[in-house]
């Protein structure tokens, strides 16, 4: 069997055979992989002048509508990969996390199609007033790059290292190159051809390259973004290469670290936290066999506490059945392949020249089904280094499989200390109920880290726990870490975005944003804006309101309907010393007021209106004042249909703009209103 690359709008074998990928529970031969031959230049181009165009028309919300599809396509046929996973030694919760894990990406990143604008670009921040007439401002907008998302992945998840890339490169509207690794391609390229197959991707979005990928990134250009998720000498090794530097481009790099999990000084033996801790560190060691990038090599506990957290691991280590994944009962698999194996082997035998070992044993390991002969079956190792100031090859060396160390420490700073040592970890967990530790932990020792995660009772049932990145939280590290980020939610998707400064009069830059600029144009809406559907409404529309004068009343009526009594407003002999010459109106009446004078009160297709934006009160209106409102359309967000029978409507975001008889602004809000669409079959 061959498995295939998927380049150009072809399934394509390569030239030879570079690696024969095997099941890692027995031995048996899978496929031949091979991308030799592959004309890389070819591939590129084609992402740029087929996938590029494609989705960069598309706005960000018809972007995440497209990922929301995939992510219910691909969770309706997600048994189909647990089978296939298996030969990979994962276990149903390893294929899990990697599987569902995965497509929650997808799920993700559509959702965050609500903080992005209907439109292909992102207007990014406010606008800079750069005029003294107000003629001429300046922005920013953020357009998606002319290029290619350039992925290597690892081995140890082939689905998730994947689908938590492209939904952000995609979300961002750049197509993608995948090359996972040869070791577990297979996986790969069987969510692979279930997506392409599904046709939900404009072509071009999407190209495999299963094997050695060699070339892949020697075409890349100023456009392009790499990304590289692996060991840190490979990928500080590529990141070097002269033309990456020479073409200034974008090379995110997510590296192994050597993670820890601290046990604060309060978390003793019979404490919830002591055993939450006991049992993250068991996961961590067990889980993926051990093979995750965020998995925690080194377990500081304090000193007294050395032989509790050793006997209490040892006896759950040693309760630990491993092997064959499809059995009843197994909890951990194998490593990945015998050559990985050989590799976590040589790493432990150098770490044990420092370090006593007190669980398990590199030359055997007791399975249950698969085989040991062919098999990637490897044991727990559990190890022990009362000296981690002295003997260092624990900070410096990572076992790539189920292998961890317990270090004490005397106070808090060696704690931190010792987690620095690591140079740069993805994820540091500290377990204490003392939120004086936390605080103390955390401020010191973020500097080294990309996460930390505090973990207690109060959030321990409902934690995604250590070794679990999330799609909204940023993913990488300083130092040995790789010094890159990934997913973050918004800011990943920026990462893939080109930011520009425009510059003008208010009314070019409200029509380049498609968001209403101060200053711009503002025609009177005829009819009123809530007689139009969402597809009549035009950015800078306005309506011109009649006027009010505020009086004494008013501000005594909205005192005793709001209950707000606040000195300001109701009691004119406290006033000596702030910034009010007089009793002042509430802000709050103001935007009620407002509203009174903008809301056409008719039924018509403004279906709701459902919050408030950036309110702001900047001006005191006294007994006496007149105010009116210029009420904007800002921007327009269109909105799928949930059924058939949904309403076809849009998000109408309008400018309150308060105003007094000087002219001058007084108040300023954003509501946001839901308006059906004229068009229904939408």
């Amino acid at each position: 069997m061959k498995i295939q690359n998927y380049v150009q709008g072809s399934w394509v074998d390569g030239d030879g055979v570079e690696y024969t990928a095997v099941n890692a529970i027995n031995g048996d031969v899978i496929g031949e992989v091979s991308s030799a031959g592959l004309d890389y230049e070819g591939i590129l181009d084609y992402a740029r002048k087929v996938g590029s165009p494609a989705l960069r028309k598309m706005t960000f919300q018809e972007r995440g509508r497209m990922l929301k599809s995939l992510a219910l396509h691909l969770i309706g046929r997600k048994d189909k990969f647990y089978e296939i996973s298996a030969k990979t030694g994962a276990t149903k919760i390893d294929s899990w996390i990697d599987i569902e894990g995965g497509i929650g990406n997808l799920f993700a990143n559509a959702s965050l199609r609500r903080q992005f604008p209907d439109l292909p670009y992102y207007v990014d921040g406010v606008a800079a007033p750069l005029s003294k007439g107000g003629t001429f401002i300046g922005h920013h907008i953020m357009v998606p790059r002319k290029g290619v998302a350039i992925h290597i992945n690892a081995f140890n998840f082939p689905i998730w290292g994947m689908l938590e890339k492209i939904a952000v490169n995609l979300m961002a509207g750049v197509p993608a190159v995948v090359k996972p690794s040869e070791i577990t391609s297979f996986l790969t390229e069987a969510m692979v051809r279930e997506i392409i197959s599904s046709g939900i991707l404009p072509e071009g979005a999407l190209q495999l390259v299963s094997g050695f990928g060699r070339g892949i990134i020697d075409h890349a250009n100023h456009n392009d973004v790499i990304t590289f998720t692996g060991s840190a000498a490979t990928g500080k090794k590529l990141k070097g290469l002269p033309h990456i530097s020479e073409r200034s481009i974008a090379f995110n790099l997510e590296a192994d670290s050597l993670n820890a999990c601290v046990l604060g000084e309060d978390a003793v033996p019979g404490t919830p936290e002591f055993d939450i801790f006991i049992k993250e560190a068991l996961k961590e060691i067990t889980i993926k066999c051990g093979q995750k990038c965020t998995a925690i090599r080194r377990i500081i506990v304090p000193e007294k506490l050395v032989d509790e957290v050793q006997n209490a691991l040892y006896a759950k280590l040693s309760k630990t059945v491993i092997g064959d994944p499809n059995l009843e009962g197994v909890r951990m698999g194998s490593l990945v392949s015998r050559h990985q194996m050989e590799r976590v082997k040589q790493n432990v035998e150098l770490l044990l020249e420092e370090q006593e070992l007190v669980f398990g044993d590199v030359n055997n390991v007791e399975i249950t089904g698969g085989s040991k002969e062919k098999g990637a079956f490897f044991s727990p190792i559990l190890m022990r280094n009362d000296h981690p100031f002295e003997k260092t090859r624990v900070h410096d060396i990572e076992a790539f499989g189920p292998v961890s160390t317990v270090l004490p420490y005397k106070t808090m700073e060696e704690a931190i200390e010792l987690v620095e040592m690591g140079k740069g970890s993805l994820v540091t967990s500290i377990v204490t109920a003392d939120d004086k530790i936390a605080r103390e932990f955390v401020t010191e020792a973020a500097h080294i880290n990309g996460r930390i995660l505090v973990l207690n009772e109060r959030c321990a049932k409902e934690s995604t726990g250590h070794g679990s990145p999330m799609p909204l939280l940023t993913h990488g590290g300083p130092g040995r870490a790789g010094g890159g980020e990934e997913m973050g939610g918004k800011r990943g998707i920026l990462h893939y975005l080109h930011r520009t400064a425009i510059q003008g009069h208010p009314e070019t830059i409200t029509r380049i944003t498609e968001q209403f600029q101060v200053g711009a144009d503002q025609p009177e809406a005829n009819p009123h804006v809530f007689r139009q559907h969402f597809e009549e409404l035009r950015v800078g529309d306005t309506v011109f309101t009649h006027k009010h004068t505020v009086t004494t009343t008013d501000i005594v009526n909205f005192a005793n309907v709001s209950g707000d009594n606040f000195y300001a407003h109701m009691d004119e002999t406290s006033l000596e010393g702030t910034l009010f010459e007089r009793r002042v109106a509430h802000g709050y009446f103001l935007l009620s007021k407002a509203a009174g004078l903008f809301v056409d009160p008719k039924k018509g297709p403004v279906l709701l209106n459902y919050g408030i934006d950036e309110c702001r009160f900047v001006k005191p209106v006294y007994p006496g004042t007149t105010i009116g409102v210029r009420f904007t359309v800002k921007e327009k967000i269109d909105q799928e249909k949930r059924s058939e029978e949904d309403v076809a409507k849009g998000i109408v975001k309008f400018l309150v703009d308060m105003y007094d008889d000087e002219g001058e602004t007084v108040g300023m809000a954003t509501i946001l209103t839901m308006v059906k669409k004229l068009d229904q079959s939408q």
